[in-house]
């Protein structure tokens, strides 16, 4: 490999080898030695099917609780160690350190009398969390995510995942969508409560189990499944499809162009003195004491009281919003810019703003809209983020300046039009999103049905010419 003048020389073939031996403790590649080797291929899911998620609070006994505790800490060193691992090979050795070489690295981890506590938990489990390395260090080379960090333990969430060959599913005969659970090294099955049945025949891919600060113990199921579309959304009285607006605030949750708006529940705000209270109560705890541990568990539960609210508020709305629709157009959200701290003066308010961003959860209403248009068969249009949806008149079309955010409602200097901010935004949003759709609609051959998303600010040649 040639180098440049700001890229080192990465050490491949034999001499990275000896280097993985050697220095690194990697073994060799003891099974089918006459084979070259090949990347490892993704399980591809069955054609027609979706893969989706079900998930199950649990209840574990004693001991299969004292089990996950030790799956949990095993799987967080070795996330660690592997990490270190592949910084390490690199920083000193220029070195390239894959998911292969890790997995051989684990092997000689399970084996040393230092870390032989490895062999309690099941290997498929600890071999999943070098996979979630590597798909972290896949994220960071292509540059779609920061660099991939150490765990740390009652900071990480704690969590493990089982494939197929890590867990016992049975399905049970009389309630078809339920059945039991074992996992790898234990010897009960969980005690599950199930508050939807799976689909009817449709076994378990992978489990994940997790565990919050509230100390909760769930159970995320994946399966495979044939989603029906829903039935096309028409204009009463035409054959165009049905579309919506969709503008996000803070004043209002959501505005809809025909007006109607969903109040921001503002869980945060309602819960704020609750939470001050308990946070005084913890800074008065001894650090390391019983008691502070309490503490901090009542803190948790609060919180996740307050995520548990808004995840079912949003989950009501964006089903109900898929459902009536056929075409949803929203705005290009920079979320992460907007959440930039602020400096100097107007700070305090600037953190505010940014409190209300977050409580608002406008990254998880987006990305509910995704999947669930994927699924029944609808099309998510996402207009540009510098498209003049406020200041724009939804009934001539004239431009206007720049508002302010404190500014609700505005008249039109060139029609006389008095608009609401908001609504006039989400009629705009509809008005751009409907003219993508039918340009990405009239562009493809006869009996193909439109993407699932439609991105205005995709490449070239992803949208036709207008």
């Amino acid at each position: 490999m040639t180098a440049t003048a700001d890229q080192p020389i990465q050490v491949t073939g034999d001499e990275a080898k000896r280097i993985k031996r050697e220095a690194l403790g990697i073994a060799d590649r003891k099974k089918h030695q006459g084979r070259a080797a090949t990347a490892m291929k993704s399980r591809a899911k069955e054609t027609g099917t979706q893969q989706r998620v079900y998930r199950y609070r649990f209840y574990p006994t004693p001991a299969q609780a004292e089990q996950l505790e030790k799956t949990f800490g095993a799987c967080r060193w070795v996330y660690n160690e592997g990490l270190a691992l592949r910084a390490d090979a690199w920083d000193r050795h220029r070195v390239s350190v894959g998911f292969a070489e890790s997995c051989r690295a684990l092997t000689g981890w399970r084996q040393a009398s230092e870390t032989s506590w490895l062999r309690e938990v099941s290997s498929t489990v600890l071999q999943q969390s070098l996979r979630h390395l590597d798909g972290a260090f896949t994220r960071f080379f292509k540059q779609l995510a920061k660099r991939p960090q150490r765990k740390r333990k009652h900071r990480s969430q704690d969590s493990a995942t089982y494939v197929r060959t890590g867990f016992r599913w049975v399905e049970d005969p009389e309630r078809p969508g339920t059945g039991l659970v074992t996992l790898a090294k234990q010897t009960a099955p969980l005690n599950v409560r199930w508050s939807r049945p799976l689909p009817v025949g449709a076994a378990p891919v992978k489990l994940s189990v997790t565990r919050d600060r509230a100390g909760r113990y769930f159970l995320a199921v994946l399966v495979e499944e044939r989603i029906e579309p829903l039935p096309v959304v028409f204009v009463p009285g035409g054959r165009a499809p049905k579309a919506v607006g969709i503008d996000l605030g803070l004043a209002a949750l959501v505005t809809l162009d025909d007006g109607t708006k969903v109040d921001h529940p503002r869980l945060l705000k309602k819960y704020e003195k609750e939470l001050a209270r308990l946070q005084r109560g913890l800074h008065r705890k001894m650090k390391g004491s019983k008691n502070r541990g309490k503490a901090r568990e009542r803190i948790a539960r609060l919180y996740a009281l307050i995520g548990d609210t808004r995840r079912d508020m949003l989950d009501q709305l964006t089903t109900r919003l898929v459902r009536e629709n056929q075409v949803l157009a929203v705005e290009d959200l920079a979320i992460m810019n907007l959440l930039r701290p602020a400096v100097g003066h107007g700070r305090r308010r600037k953190a505010q703003l940014s409190r209300s961003i977050i409580d608002a959860a406008w990254g998880e209403l987006l990305r509910q809209l995704r999947y669930k248009c994927a699924w029944y068969g609808r099309t998510l249009v996402i207009v540009d983020r510098f498209f003049p949806s406020t200041r724009r008149c939804s009934d001539c079309h004239a431009k206007g300046p720049s508002l302010d955010v404190s500014v609700r409602e505005w008249t039109c200097a060139e029609c006389g039009a008095a608009h609401d901010r908001d609504v006039n935004a989400a009629r705009n949003l509809r008005a751009e999103g409907m003219r993508l759709y039918r340009l990405v609609a009239s562009a493809l051959p006869p009996g193909r049905v439109p993407p699932s998303v439609i991105k205005a600010s995709e490449p070239a040649g992803v949208l036709p010419a207008a």
